[in-house]
């Protein structure tokens, strides 16, 4: 008995279907990941690095103009667009116009834009410009015990408030003292060397002032700079801009706050940690 083929075709998935299905792909990958890097004896052991996934439907775009802190004009197909930037600090030697950026779509009641910006092209890197991926980033880091200054930590609570000021994390762990965690975005790399802050920033000196406090309480007090980009091989506060900030920061580290630096490279999807580097101070 002979067989017939039949040929169909099925319609394009909705854009919310689609987003379901990257979801569920970014599920599966992240149990097989849990489970690779489960498996260790004496003849075999996989690592995979951490990451944070952006979830959604990106494009690229032209950016045009900064008009304020958060927001910019960018060309998306012929068409310019007002965009949110998630991101205060400058990033002058970034964002210019004509620049080719990375742009996320967001549909949300109540939001005035369609797409942030997440990503600029940049000497040969993407980096990354959105300021809340290297919390989200630390936090799986940390959970998987990819960063081995935290080992031995087993309960992460995010923003937890200590004095006059809120901090990224609060770690503890069975006989270790609770360490407060402060989380630095940097996108500024300069000849290889990474530079915070890129603006003037009393919150972040305050930040490294209240950590300072913190030893004296008892507590293990951290920061740690993330730079957005795999192109930095050390890390140095940015004295020239904010002198206030690098004074700030070596009176903590030599309190006894510690100060770490990691890179993160970006792909336009995938913020994904990278290795330590040297901190001059």
């Amino acid at each position: 008995m002979g067989c017939t083929a039949v040929l169909f075709s099925l319609p394009p998935p909705s854009r919310f279907l689609h987003g379901k299905i990257i979801g569920v792909c970014v599920k599966l990958w992240d149990g097989i990941r849990f489970k690779l890097n489960s498996v260790s004896n004496s003849r075999l052991w996989i690592r995979l690095p951490t990451f944070f996934e952006i979830e959604g439907n990106t494009l690229e775009g032209v950016f045009r103009k900064r008009l304020t802190r958060f927001s910019a004009k960018v060309e998306v197909d012929g068409k310019i667009v007002e965009c949110f930037l998630p991101n205060p600090g400058r990033l002058s030697e970034l964002l210019f116009h004509g620049a080719k950026v990375v742009l996320k779509e967001v549909f949300a009641s109540g939001r005035k834009t369609v797409y942030d910006i997440v990503g600029v092209y940049h000497g040969g890197v993407v980096v990354s410009v959105d300021s809340r991926l290297p919390n989200r980033l630390v936090y799986e880091a940390l959970k998987n015990g990819d960063l081995p200054e935290f080992a031995g930590y087993t309960e992460i609570k995010p923003e937890q408030r200590y004095g006059c000021a809120k901090f990224d994390f609060l770690l503890e762990g069975f006989g270790l003292k609770p360490c407060l965690l402060e989380i630095k975005s940097c996108t500024l790399v300069r000849d290889g060397v990474a530079m915070f802050p890129d603006a003037p920033t009393e919150r972040g000196t305050r930040h490294v002032l209240e950590l300072a406090k913190a030893l004296r309480d008892g507590y293990r007090a951290t920061v740690l700079f993330v730079v957005q980009r795999g192109d930095a091989h050390m890390f140095k506060p940015n004295d020239d801009l904010d002198p206030k900030f690098g004074r700030a920061l070596r009176i903590a580290a030599k309190d006894g706050v510690e100060v770490y630096a990691y890179t993160a490279s970006f792909t336009g999807r995938r913020l994904v940690l990278g290795g330590k580097i040297g901190v001059v101070l």
